[in-house]
């Protein structure tokens, strides 16, 4: 898979190397810099250098792959010799930093000159002869510790041997767990990204979801999943008929390593040995193209100017979800000019908080009945402004808010059957659903 693994500063400095296998010159990676900086050159000659569908990750010469990603400007990179596949390479270092940021909180130069020791250890554990080993963080924080090493040394007579879990073919979950209470909770969580002009009109949307789950269970549980997803389940598995549930298209459906591919790819079924703790089952996109989506949370913004004196905007905001559900902790982000000052506000519902620093005003309402409209009036002064309508509203309104209880696909977790063959004992899972705003829900004032 890789000969080398070698960490550099953004300047192309090596700061920590690790040889695998010995087929490959150690100086070959001087040469890195200049043809990192090749490539740029090239890049900006074509007019391609903020194209990302013209991105790569990796430079071939005289023989050598140089396989990296970039991280708080710092450059991780994997060497080797053979036509390896490229995209494993990248999922490897990015887990290669996903686990160090695990154990140092930030990834950065001073952390790796701080932590050589450490570093060292788990690129020995997470990859052998080249070839990517574990990779997860909790199997590897369970004989990995900065304090081991500080404090503790082996001896012949105490030999710190790495968890069953390592060597077993479920390498994401030790064996021996017990629970007096085996519980399971489940969290279907959909992110809103949504993009609206001034007439409330929706321009571009998707949903981002996420299945979630936090495993208090004993043994080793085998599990199964029934989504009403027609990509998945064609059939209905409880009668062996088909399903009357209207079904919904995933895209981009991500699993976690605990899933059955095989059996998923066969049978679509998802059936999963689940890992101890929380850990995200499976990731989801649908695309606007699926289904034609409102806002949720509507808001209209007017201004008013008054000619070198002050600026009113009027704002209304409208729960457009069912009467029985309700938002919470809804936020709307309302940009204001650099130099306002003396706010006032007359909300009719929640309350409004001006924020000089960031330049805008927010008004937060925490609980948000659906079918609910409401108004707010803002005034502030200004030192001087020219009479235009749009000066205020130049940047887009931001919306952050939570619905609890409500997916907007429709998605619905069927089942959730949980078997332990050796201790046989009865568990019932929790299920949740949230709707919540994405980081782009965003709003046009022109």
């Amino acid at each position: 898979m890789a000969s080398q693994i070698h960490f550099l500063d953004i300047k192309g400095k090596s700061l920590l190397s690790r040889d695998y296998r010995g087929d490959i010159d150690t100086s070959a990676i001087e040469k890195f810099p200049l043809l990192l900086l090749e490539l740029e050159n090239t890049s900006n000659s074509t007019g391609s250098a903020t194209d990302d569908s013209n991105y790569r990750p990796f430079i071939h010469h005289q023989g050598v792959n140089y396989v990296f990603i970039n991280h708080n400007n710092l450059y991780i990179c994997a060497l080797t010799l053979k036509n390896e596949n490229i995209m494993s390479i990248i999922i490897f270092l990015s887990k290669l930093v996903e686990v160090l940021t695990q154990y140092f909180k930030h990834l950065e130069e001073e952390s790796i000159r701080d932590n050589f020791v450490i570093i060292y250890e788990l690129l020995d554990e997470m990859m052998d002869f080249g070839l990517a080993q574990t990779t997860d963080t909790k199997i590897l924080k369970e004989y990995i510790t900065q304090d081991y090493y500080k404090l503790i040394r082996n001896t012949p007579s105490r030999v710190v041997q790495p968890p069953n879990a390592v060597t077993n073919s479920v390498s994401w979950r030790k064996e021996g767990i017990f629970y007096k209470k085996n519980e399971a909770f489940l969290d279907v969580i959909e992110s809103i990204n949504m993009l609206i002009n001034a007439n409330g009109q929706v321009l571009n949307s998707e949903i981002l979801g996420e299945v979630k789950i936090k495993s208090h269970l004993s043994g080793m549980p085998d599990l199964r999943l029934g989504l009403n997803d027609k990509g998945i389940f064609n059939t209905n598995e409880e009668t062996g008929g088909s399903t009357n549930a209207k079904g919904i298209e995933m895209e981009d459906i991500k699993f976690h390593q605990c899933v059955r591919l095989s059996k998923f790819e066969n049978e679509r079924i998802i059936t999963f040995i689940p890992p101890d703790g929380e850990f995200t089952l499976m990731s989801y996109r649908l695309s606007s193209t699926q289904f034609l989506m409102k806002p949720l949370i509507a808001v209209n913004c007017k201004t008013k100017v008054h000619k070198h004196s002050r600026i009113e905007i009027l704002c209304s905001v409208k729960a457009s979800i069912k009467k029985k559900s309700t938002a919470n902790n809804v936020e709307i982000v309302i940009p204001i000019p650099d130099d306002a000052d003396t706010p006032k506000f007359v909300p009719e519902y929640g309350t409004v908080k001006w924020i000089p620093e960031k330049s805008c005003i927010i008004w937060k309402l925490k609980t948000f009945p659906g079918g609910k409209s409401y108004h707010m009036k803002a005034e502030l002064g200004l030192p001087a402004v020219d009479n235009d309508d749009n000066y205020i509203l130049k940047k887009p309104i931001k919306v952050n808010f939570s619905i609890p209880y409500f997916t907007t696909s429709g998605i619905q977790v069927r089942y959730l059957r949980i078997n332990e063959p050796k201790l046989q004992y009865q568990s019932y899972p929790w299920v949740r659903y949230i709707t919540q705003s994405g980081e782009d829900y965003t709003i046009r004032t022109k």
